[in-house]
């Protein structure tokens, strides 16, 4: 796909409306005058044959089609997964089976600061069990972040800017080599739009981007990135959704950086973007042609944050508590939201950040409260994903083994008696699958 070299446009709005049938937690509809979301594309429709081990087609049998995961990844922080490998516990074990009930994709925290908070001294064997465990129950995961001016390493600051620059490097041949083949996703560098010009307070990594400038910087940890797994899952990642950050974007391409796809955040404490800022953010940042993942997804169940603050991270209180309102308004906010991002074909992630209410900045922004009691929203989401969006019928093949198949992408176990067969489901070409 053609990308245009400058943004010099501002995309019009859409006018479509959305209105939206709030009737009970099994099964928000959510209804849009004018068009239906098309998720066609989320589909396979194919021609599926089916033989024994000897060859011989299974004719005129009845198949079992059973989904068994999603192509699309959905996501969320799996910070909570940390102490249940590490430590057990029966509360930590139901979090974390909650989560396993719909969640296909998660988030491990890589912030330097926490990760290597003493020069040489990592937290490596809890990440490394933890992202092992995820990848045991077919969880596909993702490092956050390699690079950030926020939660960095204080000890960097005693070198001089080449120093770290360096020490920068080092570390992402670490982890990129180091967890290589049980993460292979990885957030490279986050919200450089303000990197440079970050004033709470001083840091090696802003100090470097400064003096490199943002996109020289960008290409340095993504040529090292890249250099270290060739087949990686490479991410640009800012909460900036303005024309600075299509120009920084802009910017790294013409340049050669190997983004591989768009993290575009969408924390919503000061309120739900609404269909209408959610279809133009697509629409401006699908020009590129790259794939887009919602990375750090929030919306909460509890009174909005007020709109004068500016950085989230100064509104610190106490208690923020969720309430019945605001549970049934995350849900149905939380449901348009998905709808809108799983229509759109460039999308391909989804990560809601909080899965438990009081994590950051103590919003009741999860999808379970902090009793581990199920959330509106859990319900609604786990409706979508392993229902609505889900595949799991019986067809019957014909005097040749052969059916046609209408079936969501994604990881499937199919049989015939107790005959089966493990298959991956993600395109329309004929697909001959052997019964064993």
């Amino acid at each position: 796909m053609n990308r245009p070299t400058t943004k010099n446009e501002k995309v019009a709005s859409h006018n479509k409306r959305t209105v939206l049938d709030f009737s009970g937690y099994n099964g928000f509809k959510c209804i849009t005058e004018g068009s239906k979301m098309d998720i066609s594309h989320r589909k396979v429709n194919k021609i599926l044959q089916f033989k024994d081990a000897n060859g011989n087609p299974i004719a005129d049998q009845e198949i079992h089609v059973q989904q068994t995961n999603h192509e699309f990844l959905f996501g969320c922080g799996a910070f909570n997964f940390i102490p249940y490998v590490m430590e057990g516990g029966e509360e930590n074990k139901q979090l974390t089976d909650s989560w396993l009930d719909i969640f296909n994709y998660g988030t491990l925290p890589f912030y330097w600061g926490n990760y290597e908070r003493e020069e040489g001294v990592t937290q490596k064997d809890a990440l490394m069990k933890t992202a092992q465990y995820l990848q045991s129950k077919n969880v596909k995961v993702k490092g956050h972040p390699l690079c950030w001016h926020t939660v960095c390493a204080d000890w960097l600051m005693k070198y001089d800017n080449e120093t770290i620059l360096k020490k920068q490097l080092d570390r992402i041949e670490r982890e990129v080599k180091g967890f290589k083949g049980v993460i292979d996703m990885w957030d490279v560098i986050n919200e450089v739009v303000i990197m440079p010009i970050f004033d709470k307070y001083d840091n090696a990594i802003t100090r470097i981007c400064k003096e490199k400038g943002r996109v020289a910087l960008i290409k340095e940890v993504f040529d090292k990135a890249r250099e270290c797994n060739p087949e990686a899952v490479l991410l640009l990642n800012d909460f900036n959704t303005s024309i600075d950050y299509e120009i920084l974007i802009d910017g790294c391409l013409n340049a050669g950086v190997p983004i591989s796809a768009i993290g575009i955040q969408s924390h919503q404490h000061q309120g739900y973007w609404g269909r209408e800022k959610l279809e133009t953010v697509l629409e401006r940042f699908s020009s590129f042609g790259l794939p887009i993942h919602f990375t750090e997804n929030t919306l909460i169940s509890g009174e909005i944050m007020p709109p004068h603050i500016v950085d989230l991270n100064d509104w610190q209180v106490d208690e923020w508590p969720s309430t019945p309102e605001g549970e049934q308004r995350q849900a149905k906010e939380i449901e348009e939201m998905y709808r809108v991002l799983f229509s759109h074909p460039l999308v391909e992630a989804i990560t809601t950040w909080d899965y438990r209410d009081g994590a950051w900045l103590n919003a009741p922004s999860g999808f379970v409260r902090k009793d581990n009691s199920l959330k509106p929203s859990y319900i609604m989401l786990k409706d979508l994903v392993k229902k609505e969006w889900w595949t799991d019928t019986t067809v019957k093949t014909d005097s040749e083994g052969r059916v046609s198949v209408e079936a969501f992408k994604g990881e499937y176990r199919l049989s015939a008696g107790t005959l089966g067969a493990d298959a991956k489901l993600s395109d329309d070409k004929e697909q001959t699958v052997v019964l064993g």
